[in-house]
């Protein structure tokens, strides 16, 4: 068990990684872009040879945290000058004989958001690189793809409190605290939540309480204005001999652990308040797995359910054993994949979908929003804006009936632009798209009339007059027309190709 944080050892290992310039920036410098991805992929190697023969505090601290590696005690003694050895074994961080070697990663961790520039420091467990084997059941994973994924879907509206449901190393807790007075983060894994106490307190983080418990159990009565949650989602065969990783497994079968999360988030959701998470959801025989996210949705919520992919349910085998740390042409890996299917089978399972979850409690009245689509597009930057901006925009839509929304002024948003596809020797497009350059990027076919309607949304007339000069150029009846576009108006709003002219 990783020892209690200590303030004070926090404190003087922060200001040794600051002194030694430990960032990100710098270490990608230090070993170079090839380097730094193949960091990624799990290889150390080309980043260990970058810094060989260099002893300065960064390139130290680089292969014994960043790494991994054991590093010569004079070394560590120079890069450590003011926690020094003794201390970094207290934190547990390390053990010492002739060399210090790592017992965990504590890796720099850069992003900027609303508030401005970050740089952070965040421990965790030893990676596989680092253990050069499979990773043991109790592992608390860093800043993983997902944990990255779900920091990018944060909604940046502010807030009185904020829930980090299964928070791991602490940094979805830590992201919220930067929108919100105090931060609750629970966890099964006692593990885990010292790792959040350490990295909080490491980063000069104070707001955050770590409470021990499943799922809301530690939070029982409780509401909040943000929940925030990357849960143990994975779907893992329970049969004997299958690894049970604490970050990724809820210890139920198939995709309990999501409908449990989904299903009791509501009632701890404030009112005006927004729960975030990512899921896994099984699509049996015919039935959607969409439809099966729409289940476990309480009536009482706006709900918005993005599916970005579905595997088969081989390549999820794959896909996760290998997460583990089991590599493929070995005995372990057959028995384990077999395992996987074995279990699929028996349940029907015919696929595995993965997304995004996000619920909302009306303010008042009903909800208005229920959205569940497949969305495949999207590129690496932060979509809490586009999603804050087009859950906005969608609110004000729904207040406004059509004559109301005829009456108001668009604008087009500055990333949308138009595909014609003509076939060869014709005068008129056969395809008409609208590419949205930021958020997903959704790419949509309309008619002539919407594409006509979405050029002229310049935020100077208002829709009815436009869409009423169109009617006329197209020599069609107007009211006709404003039936046929103004509910693809609204899709356009919610979706994000257009908005309100304030």
């Amino acid at each position: 068990m990783l020892p209690e944080p200590d303030p004070q050892l926090c404190q003087a290992l922060a200001a040794d990684l600051r002194s030694a310039g430990y960032s990100a920036a710098a270490l990608r410098d230090a070993w170079g872009a090839q380097a730094d991805d193949a960091l990624a992929r799990g290889l150390r190697g080309p980043a260990a040879g970058a810094l060989s023969g260099r002893d300065d505090a960064l390139a130290v601290l680089g292969r014994l945290w960043g790494l991994g590696m054991p590093v010569p005690r004079v070394a560590v003694e120079a890069a450590l000058p003011t926690l020094g050895i003794a201390g970094a074994v207290g934190l547990g961080l390390a053990t010492a004989d002739h060399e210090v070697v790592p017992a965990v990663l504590v890796r720099p961790q850069a992003f900027g958001d609303d508030e401005g520039d970050v740089q952070w420091w965040i421990a965790s467990d030893l990676d596989e690189a680092a253990l050069e084997g499979p990773l043991p059941e109790d592992h608390v994973l860093g800043v993983g793809g997902a944990s990255q994924t779900l920091a990018r879907l944060q909604l940046t509206r502010r807030g009185g409190t904020a829930l980090d449901l299964g928070t791991g190393c602490g940094i979805q807790a830590l992201r919220l605290r930067r929108l919100v007075d105090r931060v609750v983060a629970t966890d099964i894994s006692e593990r885990a939540l010292r790792f959040t106490r350490l990295n909080a307190l490491l980063n000069g983080v104070e707001g955050i309480e770590t409470r021990h418990g499943s799922l809301f159990e530690p939070v029982g009565g409780e509401t909040f204005d943000r929940v925030a949650s990357n849960p143990p989602f994975v779907i893992t065969p329970r049969v004997h001999g299958v690894p049970a990783y604490e970050y990724r497994d809820g210890g139920m079968e198939g995709d309990a652990l999501v409908a449990a999360v989904i299903e009791g988030v509501g009632t701890h959701l404030a009112p005006g308040g927004v729960a975030q998470s990512l899921g896994n959801w099984e699509y049996h025989g015919e039935e959607s797995g969409l439809d099966r996210v729409r289940g476990w949705v309480g009536p009482s919520l706006d709900a918005w359910v993005i599916e970005r992919e579905v595997l088969d349910p081989l390549a999820y085998a794959e896909l996760w054993v290998r997460d583990g740390g089991t590599v493929p042409g070995t005995p372990a890996y057959a028995r384990l994949i077999e395992a996987w299917l074995d279990d699929f089978a028996r349940r029907g399972v015919t696929g595995v979908g993965f997304g995004y979850v996000l619920l909302r409690r009306p303010l008042a009245g009903a909800p208005t929003l229920a959205r569940y689509e497949r969305v495949t597009g999207g590129g690496e930057g932060g979509f809490g804006p586009h999603l804050a901006a087009c859950l906005a925009a969608h609110d004000r839509a729904a207040l406004l009936d059509d004559a109301d929304l005829a009456d108001s002024v668009l604008r087009v948003a500055p990333d949308v632009t138009e595909a014609r596809h003509h076939r060869p020797g014709e005068g008129d497009p056969s395809v008409i798209e609208l590419r949205q350059g930021g958020g997903f990027a959704r790419t949509l076919e309309v008619d002539p009339a919407l594409a006509a309607l979405v050029g002229a949304c310049d935020g100077d007339l208002p829709v009815g007059t436009l869409v009423d000069a169109i009617a006329q150029l197209m020599e069609v009846d107007a009211a006709h027309l404003r039936a046929d576009l103004l509910p693809r108006v609204r899709e356009l709003l919610v979706t994000g190709f257009v908005a309100f002219e304030d």
